[in-house]
């Protein structure tokens, strides 16, 4: 027995007599949960959570059991792990011990007297009660449940009874369970071996064909077991498993794959009903689309495929290929980023297979051919793990992300292995010493450094740090740019007002020069390739090395003769070109050049030619015959992936002319606006001579005034290069708009768009969303009934719809009534549109008719029929009401009363006497009373005997007011009525009620229609009033007009899957969390309540109803939700993709119901008919057949054993949302220890659960060859999960996604996409989605982040699809090619670091395999972006780390070169080249500042000027700031306002803008464009690309000064601040002569760009104004500067730990970036080298003794304040009297200077001033120097003294910064006014934010 203490663990024994003395710290002794021993059970005894589940569900039918089973499970436990070494094991034991203990003296036996007997029996009743006589009445799920549980229990019954006393009848049972458990387990979608009810989903024919085709086991070999018995195999992938040894989960898995896949490809060839076979061609289009790149792959490397039968076996044979396929792929694990590898695989493995099933290996006699089995492992054992073994070695050199990417291989380097012929050397079975196994740790020789990894090279491509790599990608582009440059300036220089310039023959000859520069930038090209690939040459062919060779060689040849021949063709040279000349002097023909330019230009006309003829191009390109390669070989280098990417004709013409049209206005622009100003200008400048300087000019013989010329131009080249992204925004705009109109978006924009037409809506419904066949199409045109069933189908879909939008709580309960249409119209003759189009109509009517009297019919019914809306309303009012009387009434005297009335009506009407047979004056009256009556028949109290007779009273008024006071002849009729009756007894009329009629539901929504049509005397016009519900409204309406294929019926669309990767974000919020109170007071559930008020009314309203379902259910359960669905949470994402679930229900209703069910309508059909139950079952085995939902939720199984709180309510929130739906599937890593020969190792599998009755049921167990993160970590988790998707679609969603019901109706037309072919034969591989941003109206900020994301989803991802054709896949919610992506690599890629970006990845890799993106806007999905402005620029950092791997990524590197040139542009202008554009702009204003820096201090900018020969000085001016006009780049958000004004309006757009801009807009994106140019810049330079998490959370709270600091010092403040002393250096020595009104509109920009970089983070914080909060990050800022810093101290605590962490990409990058950032660092001298001349003390002196007479000074500066440092540290404590001496003497020291300084130097307190802007910039390029020499300078000992330098410079920094903030927090009014800027779009939905952010909270409590 266990001791007490834990110290020692000995087995109990049976009798448990001794009690704990001491509870285990895991769970609390009084812990109730009864399922926490089951789930919490340590990794390394998961064996036993099955026996104590079972305890856990028997214990209410007998503790004594449930105890012996426990007592079962401990002895399991305790002989597993007798020394309790797991981790955690001995805390459970012990817990486990002691609830065994206090239950041996509590539980008590109930079937007999004792344990051998109690178990016994209570195994025979639940066999006999459960399996003999459940097995063929309960359902699979509960017979699975029931099966386990019973096996469970005989391994009990085993251990307590012993083996002799166990009776007959036990051991008949047992032996039963035995054989049929295997077939009883838990199923996911389909329950193949299911015994009891047969399930709806197993009687579909398409499910039993396949299933029938893969069980045809007619001819294959068989096995025998250990025991010479032959082995039963039950279907072909059963019999691959025992020769290839795959896994029994994998293989349980991918048989429900094929089946569903075969079944839902095979139903849409044929007539659902009556078929029994398995279509051949069906198996042949699986196979095509399974083997294609199989296929492609052989070809490229010239094998056989190995996909060979015979004719016979043909089906058979091909299931077994796919089988093999699918067997491999979903056990391969990491293996499945490397496709070609999986094809590799699958040769051998199907050449093994062929060999003995088709081969001669047969006997002559026909015998049966045995086959030795492998055991289960073997294929995880012998292939996988090998291999994932390479690339978790290969792995594991990136060291965590910060090792260079060229010394390690990454997952395409080792698939691209597989793409060359050395493949085939490697032996099959694998061998371990291979060529492809030798890893860089395995062999290194003695004189390498352990930093220097040697091994295998990179294969084809290496990523090398260097902003080259964008030359070389793009290098067409850059070329024509420069050449384009160079012509215009020298047509510019000659042009003399002359328009024929270019006829000229010196201009023309001038211009010619290009092919001189063209030669140089395409031998840099060659050099560029050779270097940047050079660690990659040991793994190229000969041929590949042979080929950069001979292109560096012709690049040299062509760099020599270009310039040689150039300079012969001119008479007189001189310089550079003479030298030429001489070089050709033998060559006597002067026109050799030209010559040589038609040679160099035949390989561009060829790539003209076939530019033209892309069908031509890309069939050359994806010929594999050797003749093609050869002659393709100079131009093109054989690779496996980007060949053949040429698009058709059309599409070519069409981003031709789109990019030739851009191109020819930017030249033009750039020819007029930029260059052709600053020739004359330049010219002036260069004839001007300069004598003196103002400093000491190092160059003063430099002629033509160079420097200037360069200050001038730099920046003008520099904007040229980026105005092209300008201008792809303004042409993008435009185009956008047009094809978006053209689309018919916006068309219905506003509530009165959708009351206009919404009569139509009902149409284009039936016409896009209801199938079809063509004979029932063409009979509707003929047939009335099928339009009233297309209105009922409509009414269907809409009011679910509308229901779906009350349930979410958009709209109250009234508009969810004037919302509904009526399910059937066939009662009524017109049809019965929603209330909101009908409100008001009767009201008017009834006025207008009050007019009427005694006048003519016709004026009045002329008057009605002109409102459509109002002559329905009345016909329906009347019908209704006639309706409803007759129906109350059960004597038939008085229903013929009603009847004659209504006769009497219709009568006049047809003879043009309604108004001088009725009194108009008395329908006022009638209709207050039936008002009245209509109210009462609304209420709920049925029963009571008052209630019937007010109900009788007011039906006799009604009766009587129509008799009286509107009919003229009312009494006669009553008269003649009664005349007639037969029995006319004394009592009084109508008073007899049916009142059962009012427990009806249909009856009761028409008396709540009519109700409504009665008595809403308001318009509707503004209904719904929640904005978005109106959003929601008017898209969907407007999407039926759009184009979209026809919707097929769902038996015949496309199966699907979603996939949505989670890791540890909020499922649901807890109530904890909701009440949580900020530093304001404030909580999330509070700040909802204001910023949705409308929405929290509604729930209350619908919580209230007593009709509801919600009067039993926890009201904090609710609140949680409600917040919940509101936020970016789990719960919000799962509950809008089961939206698809809850459609394809509908749809399958609509398809296949009857008339009547159609007319009765969705909601009201009688589940408890058989016929209807059966339709419902039917829907349900559709939608699981055609729908599936994985959520990969890679840290579930920690989270269920974790003690973490916020783990274990993740975990608990998952599992109820899978008890929730019960169609949702869960996938997550299971991390085991497992003792392996002795040894306890870490195994991981891939687990698929779903929700059981209570815990989750475990379906299929993969084990897993390690650890499957070895990449990034999103698509290392999705690429677990694929496996268990189904479907040959799959839509990807991020867990920050939505849904809506309305638009999962839709999706089964957008999967009908991927059966349309484009141009050609190519189908899509993408479909793009539009996205709506749903946390726009959370603030400002998240305004701006949501329209500029809204714009890149509509705008910008339509022009990209459609003309560019370079649309790819952007991490939203695109739709896949299952099939095509998971035989190519998946759906992201997962190399660390390069793969930040892992979902761009998907689309360059879909591209490059000749896929094709497409984009479609008639159907959207939610999505939330980040609404804090730390959250947003975290976002913003991340998705620019992404962009500059990419930049160095082989994808961008293959499509920018195989792309054509003008689609290559749209691909740049759209992925990097926008950062590059975005960076490049902040590089303008410092060129240009620099730039004047160096005019302005030398003084060429003042002789310039004041040059008596100058005269237009002004023009000079003027020429020098043309480019400020681009630096705001506030065209770039042109897309975002022509999106706006197609889809909401033009006026709307304008006004949305001109708020923007008030909400200081332009400070927001100036502000991202730094963050933009600083991470992207810094990624490519030095690395430190990571994957940043923003929360996506709700930000209601302040950031301190400290933590605003810590995020933008370097990437903004550091750089405002040096742009701001280069403005004022600038403003201060150039003032005196320089036009004040001209400098302000040059560097007004710049003064933008600064005040934004150093002051949006506290413009845009919450509360970043308000005086105590300012005082609060005061002192918390002061000390964070003060903390130390040391090992285990974050750098939120400490500045010298932020400080260290920020300098680690130093650490990692290599001697390039070292050396760049040192050169970089050098421009921060050039302060105190201009302004030490300017000083007075200086006496005008340009002697360089002056400039090192200023280092003299800074570094004795220096070092009396390193003296000081030192001192205070050594005397301070036990010196203090000499410290103070000391500072004292250096004080007086220090002002004796100064004095004489003033005295006898003429030092002035300007000078005092101006040496500060000179010697800090200085200080701080020391620092960045320090920095970068960091290892040196630790030593040689003076680190700490660089450190300490560094805190001053951030201490006065962060003073600079901070005191704005401290004086405009003196004013109380700025912080209203912050409030009111940052919270505007709230203010607009009535939000109080002020009050919420002052904490003033209502007092009264919240439900």
């Amino acid at each position: 027995m266990a001791s007490s203490s834990g110290t020692k663990d000995v087995g109990p024994q049976r009798s448990m007599s001794r009690r704990m003395t001491k509870m285990a710290s895991m769970v609390e002794a009084g812990d109730d949960n009864t399922t926490v021993d089951s789930e919490t059970v340590p990794s390394s005894l998961a064996s036993i959570a099955p026996i104590l589940r079972v305890a856990n569900e028997i214990e209410p039918e007998n503790r004594r059991v449930a105890y012996l089973c426990r007592f079962h499970a401990f002895e399991k436990a305790h002989r597993m792990d007798p020394t309790s070494s797991g981790r955690g094991v001995r805390q459970f034991k012990t817990y486990l011990l002691h609830r065994l203990q206090k239950e041996e003296l509590e539980t008590e036996h109930i079937l007999a007297n004792d344990d051998p007997r109690e178990i016994q029996k209570y195994y025979q009743n639940f066999c006999k009660k459960n399996i003999r006589e459940g097995q063929y009445t309960k359902k699979p799920e509960e017979i699975a449940k029931i099966y386990q549980i019973a096996t469970v229990l005989y391994d009990v019954l085993k251990t307590v009874v012993p083996s002799s006393k166990v009776d007959n009848e036990t051991q008949k049972y047992a032996k039963d369970v035995e054989e049929k458990k295997e077939q009883n387990e838990h199923y996911n979608i389909l329950p193949l071996y299911a015994v009891g009810v047969e399930p709806e989903i197993m009687k579909l024919p398409e499910i039993k064909a396949a299933l029938r085709a893969i069980r045809n086991m007619e001819g294959l070999p068989s096995f025998l077991t250990s025991t010479e018995k032959e082995r039963p195999t039950h279907d072909i992938l059963e019999w691959l498993a025992v020769i290839f040894g795959f896994q029994k989960g994998n293989v349980a898995n991918q048989r429900e794959h094929l089946i569903l896949l075969l079944a839902n490809m095979d139903v849409r060839k044929k007539n659902p009903h009556g078929y029994e076979q398995l279509d051949d061609e069906t198996i042949k289009e699986l196979m095509n689309k399974i083997f294609k790149n199989y296929r492609s792959w052989c070809k490229y490397l010239h094998f056989d495929p190995i996909l060979e039968s015979p004719r016979d076996r043909r089906q058979q044979a091909r299931l077994l290929y796919i089988g093999l396929y699918l067997l491999i792929w979903g056990e391969a694990s990491n293996i499945r980023f490397m496709p070609e590898c999986i094809c590799f695989i699958f040769h051998h493995m199907a050449k093994e297979m062929h060999g003995f099933l088709f081969g001669n290996v047969q006997q002559v006699t026909g015998d049966t051919f045995i086959i030795n089995p492998k055991g289960e492992e073997a294929f995880l054992k012998e292939v996988v793990t090998p291999l994932y073994e390479v690339l978790r070695k290969e792995a594991s050199g990136n060291k965590d992300g910060k090792a260079s990417h060229s010394t390690w291989r990454n997952y395409d380097d080792l698939n691209e292995y597989f793409w060359s012929g050395k493949s085939s050397k490697l032996k099959w079975p694998l061998d371990g010493k291979g060529d492809f196994f030798v890893h860089s740790d395995t062999a290194k020789p003695a004189n390498k450094k352990d930093n220097q990894p040697v091994g295998k090279p990179k294969t084809n491509f290496v990523e090398v740090r260097t902003f080259w790599h964008l030359y070389r990608d793009f290098d067409r582009m850059w070329i024509f740019f420069i050449l384009a440059l160079q012509a215009m300036i020298i047509i510019a220089w000659h042009q003399r007002g002359s328009s024929s310039v270019l006829f000229d023959d010196v201009v023309y000859r001038s211009v010619s020069s290009i092919f001189v520069t063209a030669a140089f930038l395409n031998f840099l090209r060659a050099v560029l390739d050779i270097v940047l690939s050079f660690k990659a040459w040991r793994s190229l062919k000969s041929f590949q090395i042979l080929r950069y060779l001979l292109k560096f060689i012709v690049a040299a040849f062509w760099l020599v003769i270009m310039p040689v021949t150039y300079s012969r063709s001119f008479q007189n040279p001189s310089g550079l070109l003479k030298f030429f000349n001489n070089l050709g002097a033998d060559w006597q023909s002067h026109s050799l050049y030209y010559y040589c330019v038609a040679i160099y230009l035949i390989p561009n006309i060829l790539a003209a030619f076939l530019f033209l003829f892309p069908f031509l191009r890309r069939s050359m390109e994806r010929s594999d015959w050797r003749i093609i390669i050869m002659l393709m070989w100079w131009a093109q280098p054989k690779l496996y992936v980007g060949r053949g990417m040429h698009e058709d004709m059309c599409s070519l013409l069409k981003y031709t002319l789109f990019w030739i049209t851009l191109l020819i206005s930017k030249l033009a622009f750039s020819f007029y606006v930029e260059i052709l100003p600053l020739i004359e200008p330049t010219k002036t400048i260069m004839n001007l001579t300069v004598s003196s300087y103002d400093w000491h000019e190092f160059f003063p013989n430099v002629t033509h005034n160079i420097g200037v010329v360069i200050a001038i131009w730099a920046p003008i080249v520099l904007v040229y290069f980026m105005d092209t992204q300008i201008w792809y925004a303004i042409f993008a705009t435009l185009v956008g708009g047009i094809h978006g109109a053209f689309s018919h978006l916006g068309e219905i924009r506003t509530l009165g768009m959708i009351r206009a037409r919404f009569e139509s809506v009902p149409s284009a419904f039936s016409e896009r969303l209801v199938p079809y066949s063509k004979e029932e199409a063409r009979q509707n045109l003929q047939d009335d009934t099928t339009e009233r069933i297309s209105i009922a189908k409509f009414s269907q879909m809409w009011n679910e719809f509308i229901l779906s939008m009350r349930n979410e709580d958009l709209i109250s309960h009234k508009e969810r009534d004037l919302l509904l249409v009526p399910y059937s119209s066939g009662e009524v003759s017109v049809v019965q549109w929603p209330p909101f189009l009908l409100a008001s109509k009767i009201p008017i009517a009834l006025d207008m008719a009050k007019d009427y009297n005694e006048r003519e019919d016709a004026d009045l019914f002329k008057k009605i029929k002109t409102d459509d809306f109002m002559y329905f309303a009345i016909i329906e009012c009347y019908e209704t009401l006639r309706d409803i009387l007759i129906a109350l009434l059960v004597n038939d005297g008085e229903k013929k009363v009603i009847w004659r009335i209504c006769r009497e009506v219709e009568r006049s009407i047809g003879n043009q006497r309604f108004l001088k047979e009725f009194r108009m004056s008395g329908l006022p009256l009638l209709s207050d009373k039936l008002d009245k009556f209509l109210n009462l028949l609304m209420e709920e109290n049925g029963d009571d005997q008052s209630y019937r007779s007010h109900i009788i009273n007011t039906f006799q008024d009604i009766i009587e007011i129509i008799i009286q006071d509107v009919m003229n002849n009312g009494h006669e009729v009553l008269k003649e009525v009664y005349t007639f009756q037969e029995n006319n007894k004394k009592e009084e009329k109508f008073q007899n009620i049916n009142i059962d009629l009012l427990h009806s539901r249909s009856w009761r929504e028409k008396v709540v229609r009519l109700h409504l049509l009665l008595t809403v005397k308001e318009s509707a016009i503004n209904v719904p009033m929640n904005l978005e519900a109106r959003r929601r409204l008017t898209f969907f309406a407007n999407s039926l007009f759009m184009i979209m294929p026809r919707a097929p019926k769902v038996r015949n669309m496309l199966s699907f899957s979603i996939l949505t990767p989670y890791y540890k974000e909020e499922v649901l919020y807890s109530t904890d969390e909701l009440n949580k109170e900020n530093e304001d007071g404030i909580s999330i559930l509070f700040y909802l309540q204001k910023i949705y008020p409308d929405e929290w009314k509604n729930y209350e309203e619908r919580i209230n109803d007593s009709k509801l379902v919600y009067a039993g259910k926890d009201q904090a359960e609710l609140v949680r939700q409600w917040v919940s669905n509101r936020a970016q949470t789990l719960s919000r994402t799962v509950r809008g993709m089961m939206y698809y679930r809850e459609a394809l229900e509908l749809q399958c209703f609509l398809d296949f119901a009857d008339d009547k069910a159609i007319f009765g309508g969705y909601r009201a059909i009688d589940k408890n008919q058989s016929d209807y139950r059966i339709l419902k079952e039917q829907a349900q085995a559709l939608a699981d057949l055609k729908f599936t939902y994985v959520v990969s939720c890679q840290v579930y199984g920690m989270q269920k054993k974790s003690r973490d709180i916020r783990d274990q309510r993740c975990y608990a929130n998952i599992l109820n949302l899978m008890l929730t739906h019960a169609s949702l599937r869960v996938a997550y890593i299971d991390e085991r220890e497992e003792t392996v020969n002795g040894n306890s190792e870490k195994i991981y599998y891939s687990v698929l659960v779903k929700g059981g009755d209570k815990l989750d049921e475990e379906i299929y167990r993969i084990k897993l060859p390690g650890n499957p993160k070895i990449g990034e970590g999103k698509p290392e988790n999705q690429n677990h999960a694929i496996i268990f998707t189904r479907g040959e679609a799959l839509q990807t969603i991020d867990m920050n996604q939505d849904n809506y019901f309305e638009e999962a109706f839709k999706m089964r037309n957008v999967l009908e996409e991927f059966l349309k072919t484009h141009h050609g034969q190519r189908r899509p591989t993408i479909l793009g989605i539009r996205e709506h941003i749903f946390t726009g109206s959370v603030s400002s900020l998240a305004w701006f982040m949501s329209n500029q994301e809204t714009s890149f989803v509509t705008i910008g991802q339509r022009i990209l699809a459609n003309p560019l054709r370079v649309r790819f896949h952007y991490g939203h919610p695109d739709i896949f090619d299952r099939l095509f992506h998971l035989t190519r690599g998946g759906i992201s890629k997962a190399s660390r670091v390069i793969n930040l970006s892992e979902d761009i990845f998907s689309g360059y890799n879909s591209t490059l395999r000749r896929g094709y993106v497409t984009h479609h806007e008639y159907i959207q999905v939610g999505k939330g972006r980040d609404v804090g402005m730390n959250q947003i620029s975290l976002f913003e950092a991340k998705v620019a780390n992404g962009n500059g791997e990419q930049t160095l990524s082989r994808d961008v590197y293959r499509l920018g070169r195989r792309f054509d040139f003008y689609r290559m542009l749209s691909f740049y202008f759209t992925t990097v080249g926008f950062y590059f554009s975005s960076m490049v702009t902040v590089l303008t204003v410092y060129v240009f500042l620099y730039g004047r820096l160096y005019m302005v201090l030398s003084g060429l900018e003042r002789r310039i000027l004041e040059d008596p020969s100058l005269r237009q000085s002004k023009a000079l001016e003027e020429a020098l700031a043309t480019q400020s006009f681009f630096q705001l780049g506030l065209l770039l958000v042109l897309p975002m306002v022509m999106e706006i004004a197609l889809e909401r309006g033009f006026r709307t757009a304008i006004g949305d803008f001109i708020i923007m801009q008030l909400q200081l807009a332009s400070v927001f994106f100036t502000f991202q464009l730094g963050t933009k140019a600083h991470y992207y810049g810094r990624t490519i330079l030095h690395g430190g690309a990571k994957y940043r998490a923003t929360g996506r959370g709700f930000v209601v709270f302040h950031d301190k000064f400290a933590d605003n600091y810590r995020m933008y010092s370097r990437s903004h403040f550091v750089k405002g601040l040096e742009l701001l002393i280069l403005l004022i250096v600038y403003e201060l020595y150039g003032h005196s002569y320089r036009n004040s009104s001209l400098y302000f509109f040059i560097t007004f920009s710049m003064w933008f760009l600064v005040a934004s970089w150093l002051f949006a983070p506290f413009i845009f914080n919450p509360s970043g104004f308000e005086w105590q909060k300012t005082v609060d990050d005061w002192t918390d800022w002061k000390r964070w500067m003060g903390n130390r810093g040391g090992i285990g101290i974050s750098p939120d605590k400490s500045w010298e730990s932020w400080w260290n962490e920020e300098q680690e990409h130093l650490k990692y990058t290599n001697m390039r970036g070292i050396i760049l950032e040192i050169v970089l660092a050098f421009r921060f001298f050039i302060y105190q080298f201009g302004i030490v001349y300017q000083l007075k003390i200086s006496h005008g002196s340009k002697n360089i003794l002056v400039y090192g007479l200023s280092w003299f000074v800074l570094l004795t500066a220096l070092l009396v304040l390193k003296m000081v440092s030192m001192g205070r540290r050594r005397f301070g404590t036990d010196f203090q009297l000499m410290s103070r001496i000391l500072k004292a003497l250096l004080f007086l020291g220090f002002v004796s200077v100064m004095i004489v300084l003033f005295v006898v130097c003429d030092l002035t307190v300007s000078d005092i001033f101006a040496a500060l802007l000179a010697f800090m910039p200085t200080g701080w390029a020391l620092i960045l120097i320090a920095q970068a020499c960091r290892p040196c300078l630790k030593g040689i000992g003076i680190w700490d003294s660089v450190m300490e330098l560094s805190r001053a410079y951030e201490a006065i920094m962060g003073l600079i910064i901070f005191m704005p903030v401290v004086v405009l927090s003196w004013f109380p009014f700025v912080s209203e006014f912050q409030t009111r800027l940052l919270f505007n779009q709230a203010f607009s939905r009535g939000l109080q934010i002020s009050m919420i952010l002052a904490g003033k909270k209502d007092k009264t409590p919240s439900s």
